[in-house]
């Protein structure tokens, strides 16, 4: 294949080649810029690329438009409400506010590589760094395939590494306090039980009475209540494919959500909102319809404020929960189970630093290999 080089003023040439399509040759032209040597370097790179399927045809699109186009056209159909939220925010914030007006076909690795550090500069969590990292990562691989760009430069750059910090957990006197804080208080069930189970916020949101069995001492988690923008507040199936399953619960849970059952239906009747139904929602806003998760997590932010707990993230529960679990010896495979997690991996990723090292393994050995 060959093509044919024009200069078009100082410093500009013209490249024109044919390219064969649908049993037809087709003429491309590209401009090209610098000197003759350069232009001629561009032109064999562009004739290499074709030859081995890599060629994409010149586009001004810009980084800011694609990142916009691929929200709309892949992230809206294929993600959650709540997932795409994340995900727009985290690219219009990182990734278009700095290299936005750039053509996505200029964009290389090193560009990217630069943003995670200034991101690090200015003293963002090695996680989010990494989040960028891996959403970029997918956006571009739909930009090749595509026809955007011929490769996916996110592939060039080593992925930000995420120190390993301890997450933030309450202590057993912690825990104490704050239950006796909340008792008699319209949190404290939520509290309770997201302490005994390790639930998300959301999982808890959407909780209804027909997926407890009080008498066996489990609930079932089948869906989480997540609110967004886009979506308002709404439920979804849970968040990953090991969510949905069964947690047993301790006997004095069982105990508080008899008492909690008792009073919501005290409360019904005094408001006249008559019996509750079996797919009524255990931590329901006043009237019994779904409470907003956002309201939900400015109220617990002002209770913790007020019990002068030192860590004060919902979520903080959910590791509480884990560390008491790992400290008495429950298995890794066991708590991810019971925490919904994707895999054993993540949730050694979360917790590892807590699993506190096994030295009977010569002893197991020995024992064994006498028989």
């Amino acid at each position: 294949m060959k093509g044919n080089l024009t200069r078009r003023g100082k410093g500009s040439f013209r490249f024109k080649f044919d390219v064969p399509g649908n049993g037809k040759r087709k003429t491309l032209y590209f401009p090209l810029k610098g000197t003759k040597a350069q232009a001629q370097a561009e032109a064999a790179k562009i004739l290499a690329s074709i030859a081995t399927g890599l060629h994409v045809d010149p586009s001004t699109e810009t980084v800011g438009a694609f990142v916009e186009r691929w929200l709309r056209d892949w992230a809206a159909a294929n993600v959650s409400n709540q997932t795409y939220e994340g995900y727009a925010q985290m690219l219009r914030k990182h990734l278009s506010a700095r290299v936005g007006k750039m053509a996505i076909q200029k964009l290389r690795a090193a560009d990217l590589q630069a943003i995670y550090a200034a991101m690090a500069a200015d003293g963002l969590a090695d996680r989010t760094r990494l989040h960028l990292h891996r959403i970029t990562r997918v956006m571009l691989k739909h930009a090749v395939q595509w026809g955007i760009v011929p490769r996916n430069v996110a592939d060039m750059v080593d992925a930000p590494r995420v120190r390993t910090d301890e997450v933030q957990i309450l202590t057993a006197s912690e825990v104490q306090a704050l239950l006796e804080f909340l008792r008699d208080k319209p949190l404290y069930a939520i509290t309770a039980l997201a302490l005994a189970s390790g639930l998300r916020r959301g999982e808890l949101l959407a909780l209804r009475w027909q997926d407890i069995d009080l008498d066996a001492g489990t609930l079932r988690v089948e869906r989480a209540l997540e609110e967004t923008k886009r979506g308002g507040i709404a439920f979804k199936p849970p968040k990953t494919r090991h969510g949905r399953r069964v947690v047993t619960l301790p006997a004095s849970t069982v105990a508080m959500l008899r008492a909690h059952r008792k009073a919501q239906q005290e409360h019904r009747l005094r408001f006249g909102l008559g019996k509750a139904e079996p797919d009524a929602l255990v931590f329901p806003d006043w009237d019994g319809s779904s409470r907003s998760p956002r309201a939900f997590t400015l109220e617990w932010s002002k209770m913790a404020k007020a019990a002068n707990l030192t860590v004060r993230g919902f979520h903080c529960l959910r590791h509480t929960c884990a560390s008491i679990l790992i400290a008495d010896g429950l298995d890794v495979l066991s708590l991810s189970r019971r925490l919904g997690h994707g895999s054993a991996a993540i949730t050694l990723g979360v917790y590892g630093h807590l699993f506190k090292p096994d030295d009977r393994a010569a002893a197991i050995m020995e024992k064994a290999l006498k028989g």
